[in-house]
């Protein structure tokens, strides 16, 4: 029997103590990425339990780097990433600077920020799609009756509209986690760093640019990456409102994975997708977490 209070063995108790919480996240997390890796190497249209393994090839990865609409999905992707990260996490901001304000019906106004991340996604999405429906959605009608446009935006139709469309609702969506996140970081600063500021003749501005900007530069750095991933690997919203159409217009890389497993059964080649996404993410997550590291040291 070990004696887990002595000095020789106290260490072991922390070992056993994670190890439950390991072997879960290896059965949840790893061995699904094991297997994806391993079917991406596979020629296989439907993967089953039990059945014979196929000898490994590059070809699912030799189409993927040869196809139009790889490319095409990625810098649909990019192109999200650019506007709603941007967008989320400037909107987050000036939100949370907003709230973190002291007035009168402040846990209201938190509240209401907080409602849009609250709502289920995909109950979200479907108002959202009968909303901005082409024929009697309630945008069309506003826009029409204040004379703002002269004929119907098809926000499923057309391009353009479509891709519109689909940041604005991830934005939406995206942007009061963001804004909590940095709420938590506005009220762990200091207020005598502030009070400091205002003695040595600080304005609001200047006591914004060093004072406010050099604390948050982690929890930015922090949201930004958590929403980079979730833009990455959002599928609900696209595929509920466009389902990556007009023409590939909102395809992302978690839709192309999609449609390659589970439309086109061509499991092989949609996992060769989800490894590339998955390497995609790990990549930028690193550069922006040097990024972000240098900028606070």
């Amino acid at each position: 029997m070990i004696d887990f209070s002595s000095p020789r063995h106290r260490h072991k108790l922390g070992y056993l103590l994670v190890a439950p919480a390991l072997i879960l996240m290896a059965l949840i997390i790893v061995y699904p990425i094991v297997m994806s890796v391993d079917i991406s190497f596979q020629d296989v249209k439907i993967a089953r339990i039990g059945v014979d393994r196929k000898p490994w090839t590059f070809e699912n990865y030799e189409w993927l780097f040869t196809s139009a609409k790889f490319y095409q999905s990625l810098w649909v992707t990019i192109k999200l990433l650019l506007v709603v990260g941007g967008a989320a996490l400037a909107i987050g901001f000036a939100t949370a600077l907003l709230v973190n304000q002291k007035f009168k019906g402040r846990a209201l106004a938190r509240l209401l920020v907080a409602l849009p991340w609250a709502v289920p996604e995909v109950v979200a999405v479907v108002i959202w799609a009968w909303m901005l429906d082409s024929s009697f959605g309630v945008l069309n009608w506003v826009l029409l009756s204040s004379g703002i446009v002269s004929k119907p935006i098809a926000f499923a139709s057309d391009p353009v509209a479509a891709f519109a469309s689909i940041c604005f609702v991830m934005i939406w969506k995206g942007y009061p986690f963001i804004c909590i996140m940095l709420l938590a970081g506005l009220q762990s600063i200091p207020e005598e760093q502030y009070q400091a500021a205002s003695v040595d003749g600080a304005n609001v501005f200047q006591r914004f640019l060093h004072v406010t900007i050099p604390n948050m530069l982690p929890v930015l750095g922090v949201a930004f990456i958590m929403t980079a991933l979730w833009v990455f690997r959002d599928f609900a919203i696209i595929f509920v409102l466009t389902e990556g159409g007009p023409i590939g217009s909102t395809t992302s890389l978690a839709i192309m994975t999609f449609e390659e497993s589970f439309k086109f059964f061509r499991m092989g080649q949609g996992s060769a997708v989800g490894v590339i996404t998955l390497i995609i993410c790990a990549l930028l997550s690193r550069a922006l977490v040097s990024r972000f590291a240098k900028s606070v040291n």
